[in-house]
């Protein structure tokens, strides 16, 4: 689809053009990157390899991989942002990016009330100035991308996604 910005950045990885927080982790199915235009530093998306727009068009690897995939990066989101936990949302509406992702968005302790639950959105969509910046989305990424590259109770993800 050539109106969706989501598959150009899919073809800039594929490139190997897209910076760090852009590409810090490539699975069979997905890829987990931090969002670009939000103030909330550690606010992770994971995005669908194959361009679909909707769940019910998940085949059975793509389901399990994801599984698999939002509870790990909860995991690492955990670790390198300090959140109390963290929301997993996914509608794929936007005009520019209907391919299907899922936001994996840290819930900090001190998050004020009127931020809470869907109005965590208040957070994404900002200009580029107001955005985190690329040193802090690369920061995270790393300590993310160390935590879904090791081992994990003895079994690589990559083991569990293959068998």
């Amino acid at each position: 689809m050539t109106n969706c910005l989501t598959c150009q950045l899919i073809a800039r990885r594929d490139a190997g053009e897209a910076p760090l927080w852009d590409s810090f982790y490539r699975a069979a199915h997905w890829d987990v990157v931090h969002a670009y235009n939000t103030l909330l530093p550690g606010w992770l998306v994971l995005v669908a390899r194959r361009h679909i727009e909707a769940l019910d068009e998940l085949n059975e690897a793509e389901s399990l991989e994801l599984g698999v995939l939002i509870r790990r990066a909860s995991q690492g989101l955990k670790l390198a942002t300090g959140c109390r936990k963290t929301y997993v949302v996914q509608f794929a509406e936007a005009a520019e990016h209907p391919r299907a992702h899922f936001h994996i968005i840290p819930r900090m302790a001190d998050l004020p009330p009127e931020y809470r639950g869907p109005k965590i959105f208040g957070y994404l969509g900002v200009s580029e100035a107001d955005s985190v910046s690329e040193e802090m989305m690369n920061e995270i990424a790393g300590k993310v991308q160390s935590f879904l590259e090791q081992e994990r109770d003895g079994v690589l993800l990559e083991t569990v996604l293959n068998l």
